[in-house]
């Protein structure tokens, strides 16, 4: 039996694949490989699963989740057991730009996933929300039981049609789904339009870096290898029904310590060694002021634990990104 893992080329989904295939899973990877940031950053992730010493036990397969018929015989083809369901258009800006192609990935492509893993029987679905759901809520930390009905971006209201979707699933079918709620992850191979790429390239360009919210942001930041540990533990524990209840969950995935924007980007100019030319700008659009996760019912239910410090976490980002560009 296999694990498939969708976004496989993307920034987590690379992550959890390599964790998944160091203890000896056998994995599926899918992608459709779109052209919303670097395809070559893409391409050189799957390269690096390719390369890995447990790359026997990888199988890639080039498709989009909205293609309902192939996926339906990908998940026949390689007996899949579990899914670990991270493909999405990501984006909070370029949702407002561009709705439909968030309709199209977030929405049509999760009720594809759902129904596939319905019809192969999956021992569980766990899949990518996002903190996003919160909007402006204005307690803190955010918490599971807060009030999501609120949205102000596109993303946002995908996130949270998949966590309302997947309840009639487990509701239903006695299908166990648990969602995640991510919180601004960052890493090695992370997403050029995340503030880690923006922040390092304009420093070692000596571009300027624009701080939206004039630098009033926070956000709790959490590093790549603490969201895996979280996926991973989840991804263990599949849900049961528990009287009426269905076999169902959502669970905030953050590093609980929010740091303000300004002293992140100092951060990076110490790891760096340089200093950053700064422009203050106003709030954009979709944007929320800050982010905090309340992780205590992970932490309570499975022992999680994050466990990387932003200093830490930003210089294995920058030295990543050092040697990834080839920079001194």
């Amino acid at each position: 039996m296999a694990v498939l893992v969708t976004g496989a080329a993307g920034f987590i989904g690379f992550h959890t694949c390599r964790f998944l295939l160091a203890r000896g899973e056998t994995v599926v990877g899918l992608d459709n490989i779109n052209d919303y940031y670097d395809v070559t950053l893409k391409e050189a992730r799957l390269a690096a699963l390719a390369a890995d010493e447990h790359a026997a036990n990888f199988t890639f397969e080039k498709l989009d989740v909205q293609e309902t018929q192939a996926l339906d015989a990908l998940f026949a083809k390689h007996g899949i057991d579990g899914v670990i369901h991270l493909a999405a258009q990501a984006g909070v800006r370029y949702s407002i730009e561009n709705p439909r192609a968030y309709v199209d990935s977030n929405v049509v492509g999760f009720i594809n996933i759902l129904e596939s893993c319905k019809k192969a029987g999956v021992r569980h679905l766990v899949y990518a929300s996002s903190s996003s759901v919160y909007g402006n809520n204005q307690k803190v930390p955010y918490a599971t039981e807060d009030n999501v009905d609120h949205p102000i971006s596109i993303y946002a209201a995908t996130k949270k049609s998949n966590e309302l979707m997947a309840h009639v699933y487990s509701h239903l079918f006695d299908m166990p789904t648990t969602g995640l709620r991510f919180f601004t992850v960052y890493g090695p191979w992370g997403r050029p339009d995340m503030s880690p790429f923006i922040f390092a390239s304009a420093i070692f360009e000596e571009r300027t870096v624009k701080l939206f919210n004039y630098g009033n942001h926070s956000r709790d930041f959490t590093y790549i290898d603490d969201i895996v540990d979280g996926v991973i533990r989840t991804f263990d524990h599949p849900p049961a029904r528990e009287g009426e209840s269905a076999p169902y969950a959502v669970y905030n995935i953050g590093n609980h310590r929010p740091v303000n924007l300004r002293d992140y980007l100092a951060i990076f100019e110490d790891a760096i060694g340089k200093p950053a030319n700064v422009e203050l700008a106003p709030m954009q659009p979709g944007d929320v002021e800050s982010t905090f996760a309340d992780i205590t019912p992970l932490q309570e239910k499975f022992g999680y634990q994050p466990a990387t410090p932003v200093e830490v976490g930003v210089r294995k980002f920058i030295d990543w990104y050092r040697n990834y560009y080839n920079l001194p």
